[in-house]
Formats: structure tokens, C-alpha cells, sequence
């Protein structure tokens, strides 16, 4: 058992199926595993669909104990409006805080990754 599990990147698609309880592959099978030993999760968003229909289930996880994010912003808001990605320099500063249980804020937002 591990003290942290980290999905980096995530998709949308293991968002998703992470938010509605679908464990089919590896990943999520762990992920589930770590969660139900109450330990924290913490993910790294990477995904087209951030601001449109995977929003729900971002909102989802966001909202489950034990569960935390990589801050992330849009990463090309011109060219990709609904897509955002994860400041993974941010990945350790991340780590420390999910183990305290707290998520590093804003969550959401800031500066774009890439203009």
C-alpha cells in the first residue's frame, strides 16, 4: 500500500469513469483500492473536454473525500476552449498538501499553461 497514488496524466475518459464507479482497466482499479484504504488521490488533469461535458464529473470528484487535484488552468484557450491540463510543477507542492488532506488552491483557474 502506498501512502499516495497519483493518475498523471488523466483523461477525460478515466475522469469519467472514475466519477461513476466504472474500474476497467489497471489504473482505476487501483485508484479504487487506494480510496477505499481512505488514502488520497491525487490527479493531474490532461483533457479536451475539461470545460464541457466532463465538467459534471469533475465536479464530482472534486467533492469526494480523499480525493485531490494538480491545479490546472485552460492550456490553449483560443485554439481549444474546452480543454484544460494540469500545472504539474506544481506536482510535489501537490503531493505535500494531499497527504495533510488539504488541496492546494485556486484549484481552478490562473494563468493559462500555454497561451
Amino acid at each position: 500500500m502506498f501512502d499516495i497514488l497519483v493518475l498523471l496524466p488523466c483523461t477525460g475518459n478515466t475522469i469519467a469513469k472514475l466519477a461513476n464507479g466504472i474500474t476497467d482497466t489497471p489504473a482505476l482499479m487501483a485508484a479504487k483500492a487506494h480510496l477505499r484504504n481512505n488514502r488520497p488521490l491525487l490527479i493531474s488533469l490532461s483533457t479536451n473536454d475539461a470545460l464541457g461535458m466532463n465538467m459534471k464529473n469533475i465536479g464530482i470528484l472534486m467533492n469526494t473525500k480523499h480525493i485531490f487535484f494538480i491545479p490546472f488552468a485552460q492550456d490553449n484557450p483560443g485554439k481549444k476552449p474546452n480543454s484544460m491540463i494540469s500545472h504539474t510543477e506544481l506536482l510535489i507542492p501537490s503531493i505535500e498538501a494531499a497527504l495533510e488532506g488539504r488541496q492546494i488552491q485556486p484549484v481552478i483557474g490562473g494563468a493559462p499553461c500555454v497561451e
